[in-house]
């Protein structure tokens, strides 16, 4: 009985040990001066769902003669400039948001959807592109009107996209086809070449977080970047993951890691760098490869994009280019709201000016090739950001991310137990580098992000009973604020 004592009080000893937190590293953290972009358009939003059910109502006659009158106009504003460069603050792009958000309801109400809004998108995508070239990225103006456009747009494609049969619906969008001659392969449709750069979006909590977590809130979450072997033609994907740091995925295990989205970007081919070496992204994509073979690289929970002795998934692309004389993410993205800051900060993130994967997007080194979603998860994507916005906004509200300290013990071993499989080679329940709060705080993310998912969805079926169509992006973020509200 007596060593049966002594071994129950050697493990409540080890039990108290285990309970007591590590200090935070606070100080280490990397603050963004910047402001988050805030559309304050509610109005607006209420507006266009107004149009839409009015549309609805129109006969069809009446509503395509409209749209051909709208649409007709802003071709002729658009064709005018088209093949000329335009200023960031040009009341041209002004222009061209207001017409296309006004003819959105419209095509959204049709039967039978036009294209003209799917080939306007992409021009005027194709514009912005050029023109950037020529814009300071730095500068607040460009950097708005360059996230109103491509984002904005993209928004209001996609909410005409969720109205639309499943026959009607277009997955994949053809943007631009800059020319390159290093090695291809096709992607669901899509030629890519060795050297591009796939932002995608993919299914997780955490991946909501990442997508909509920024100054600038977009539609992706990673980053791989694709090496296609001359000798075979077989594509490779290098990219990071949280789990188990930067590995080499096969097509198979690239697509079979859920998906919402991807959109393709390739290196301008006007570059001076490729200009003078035209294989040099294949010659980027195979130093990746190799490097990743030649060294173990766990994941950069800190974000920062200076120490390559581990990676987050940008900076695998990044990095790889940077070695060839180009540095992608002309501007850098920033995370300064409080609270965002706070969540991120738990899971091990100290740098808030950093590069995410969404604002690959604007950066005028690259050409948007083409974009992939699918209609039966698009509007889970949309459902993912809308309550990943009410929790972020609740989080600016002073919410912060919670644990069970009577868990830290048991996480702490698991944790232990981890390190000892990373060691061998092996993935830990606990990603390396994440500690064992970091990991509770985590399981009680997951746990607020179901939540309010699942309550909202029974939110979204009433309102889907009552009005006979999807609700609009702007009200899913109300439903999910009233679900965490009650």
């Amino acid at each position: 009985m007596k060593k049966i004592y002594i071994f129950l009080l050697v493990i409540l000893g080890l039990y108290v040990l285990l309970l007591i937190p590590f200090p935070s590293n606070e100080k280490n953290i990397q603050k963004a001066t910047h402001n988050p972009f805030i559309w304050n358009q509610d109005s607006l939003w209420e507006g266009l769902e107004i149009r839409f059910q009015e549309a609805k109502r129109m006969p069809s006659i009446e509503l395509d003669s409209i749209v051909n009158d709208l649409s007709y106009n802003a071709d002729a504003l658009l064709n005018t400039l088209e093949n000329t460069i335009s200023k960031p603050d040009d009341s041209l792009y002004s222009l061209i948001e207001t017409n296309f958000f006004n003819i959105t309801p419209l095509i959204a109400a049709q039967p039978k959807k036009s294209d003209w809004y799917i080939n306007y998108y992409n021009r005027v995508r194709k514009k912005i592109k050029s023109d950037s070239r020529f814009w300071n990225m730095n500068h607040i103006n460009a950097r708005n009107t360059s996230y109103r456009l491509l984002y904005g747009m993209r928004a209001a494609v996609e909410e005409v996209l969720l109205q639309s049969n499943i026959n009607d619906f277009i997955s994949t969008m053809y943007v631009t086809e800059e020319p390159s001659v290093t090695p291809s392969v096709n992607i669901l449709g899509i030629k890519v070449h060795s050297g591009d750069l796939l932002v995608s979006r993919g299914g997780a909590e955490v991946s909501a977080f990442i997508s909509r977590g920024n100054d600038y809130p977009g539609n992706f979450s990673h980053v791989a970047i694709i090496h296609i072997d001359k000798a075979t033609n077989k594509p490779y994907f290098v990219e990071a993951h949280i789990e188990k740091g930067v590995v080499i995925s096969s097509l198979k295990t690239y697509l079979n890691d859920k998906k919402l989205r991807f959109m393709v970007m390739r290196p301008r081919n006007d570059l001076p760098q490729i200009e003078s070496n035209p294989m040099l992204p294949y010659q980027v994509s195979s130093y990746m490869f190799k490097e990743s073979q030649t060294r173990h690289i766990p994941y950069d929970f800190k974000m920062d994009y200076y120490d390559s002795s581990a990676m987050f998934c940008s900076e695998v692309g990044s990095y790889a280019y940077k070695q060839f004389g180009i540095s992608l993410w002309e501007f850098k993205s920033t995370i300064s709201s409080d609270g965002v800051m706070d969540w991120l900060n738990t899971f091990g993130v100290e740098n808030f000016v950093t590069q995410m994967p969404s604002d690959l997007e604007y950066d005028p080194m690259l050409s948007v090739v083409a974009e992939w979603r699918d209609k039966n998860i698009l509007f889970q994507d949309h459902l993912d950001n809308a309550v990943m916005d009410a929790l972020l906004s609740e989080a600016n509200n002073g919410a912060k991310l919670d644990y069970n300290i009577f868990m830290l013990p048991l996480a702490r071993v698991i944790k232990g137990y981890s390190y000892i499989l990373n060691i061998m080679g092996k993935e830990g329940v606990i990603p390396e580098g994440m500690d064992a709060i970091s990991a509770l705080k985590n399981n009680n993310f997951v746990e607020k992000f179901q939540n309010c998912k699942t309550q909202t969805k029974v939110k979204i079926e009433t309102f889907k009973k009552l009005n006979s169509y999807l609700p609009p992006y702007w009200q899913l973020v109300k439903m999910a604020e009233n679900t965490l509200s009650n």
